[in-house]
């Protein structure tokens, strides 16, 4: 048992357990294929690991990839990132060293397609409001008069099209809601009639007419601040705001003072910037906000198979075979 472990290579990793260190319930799976060496290991014995580390598994940002991280690691081969996103990356620089990085498109799409409709429904349908209500001890009545949003065969707004938006529209049929998205590429006639969806070559038309918006886009200098004080403007005073993507797609100032000032009804975040927002930050105090702490791909079953696929990707790399989720440069 001992030879067979000497002969696994060795991986860097953030640390373990605690609120955004490594599961130690997946450490096994990790084990199969690699010798683990933590941060703080790592630091304390830099010599002595620096040599062996071929691989980098990234959990939840961690660890940091920057030049002197680089730089101390002469036989890293590869970054391979536990999520779809690496706007966290600096690929660039990662590929000056000839390193390559994997990530787990695909993985999360249901999940997190599950949460934004979680989000949307708890929003329109005063949830957390009613909660909070229900269970304070303060209350003596509940207004009968209270009411929420009808999701049935109302118009949502997809702004971004790709396989998490297309699950949260094949969901959306399902409730005879009007879709509408705008994406870079507009999917075949096939895929839209499958869903029922509109393409909007100009965002503008999209937030006009959407009672919810969701978006689910990828951050890019392109899709930074996407979202911005002309673009609430231009959606309905009645509309919702849901996002899932990254924190910084949205003005966050703006869209605190948009909810303050009715420009529109309410807004649901899974995603803010940073995480957890500053204490003080406005939109905390906002009218009709939920956040919720990055949970698009949190449950047990998603989270184990991320795992594995970042896993199974740096050690397929290493190996030599084909892996279909590398990550290129931009």
């Amino acid at each position: 048992m001992t030879g067979k472990m000497e002969e696994l290579p060795y991986a860097l990793m953030s640390y373990n357990g605690g609120s955004k260190g490594f599961p130690q319930k997946y450490e096994t799976i990790v084990k199969k294929h690699f010798q683990i060496i933590y941060m703080e290991e790592f630091s304390k014995n830099k010599n002595v690991y620096a040599p062996k580390i071929q691989a980098i598994l990234v959990w939840w940002l961690q660890p940091v990839v920057d030049k002197e991280l680089l730089d101390s690691l002469p036989n890293l081969k590869v970054i391979a990132n536990g999520g779809a996103g690496v706007d966290h990356l600096d690929l660039k620089l990662i590929s000056n060293y000839g390193i390559l990085v994997s990530n787990t498109p695909g993985v999360g799409d249901d999940t997190t397609a599950d949460m934004g409709m979680t989000l949307m429904f708890a929003s329109a349908r005063n949830v957390v409001e009613g909660n909070t209500a229900s269970c304070s001890p303060d209350t003596k009545e509940i207004d009968f008069n209270w009411v929420g949003d009808d999701i049935t065969e109302a118009t949502l707004g997809i702004i971004g099209m790709g396989s998490i938006g297309y699950c949260i529209a094949q969901r959306a049929k399902a409730f005879r809601m009007r879709i509408l998205y705008h994406n870079r590429n507009r999917r075949t006639q096939e895929e839209e009639a499958a869903v029922g969806a509109e393409y909007c070559s100009n965002m503008t038309d999209l937030l006009q007419r959407s009672d919810f918006v969701m978006v689910v886009v990828t951050l890019t200098p392109e899709t930074h601040n996407l979202i911005g004080k002309e673009e609430l403007q231009l959606m309905k005073p009645t509309a919702t705001l849901i996002n899932i993507s990254r924190g910084k797609v949205i003005d966050q100032d703006a869209l605190a003072d948009a909810l303050n000032k009715g420009i529109i009804k309410a807004a649901a975040l899974d995603v803010t910037y940073p995480e957890p927002l500053p204490r003080n930050h406005p939109l905390l105090t906002a009218k009709n906000i939920i956040l919720t702490p990055h949970f698009g791909n949190a449950t047990h079953r998603t989270r184990r198979k991320v795992a594995e696929k970042t896993v199974q990707n740096a050690s397929d790399i290493l190996k030599g075979l084909p892996v279909k989720d590398i990550v290129t440069v931009p």
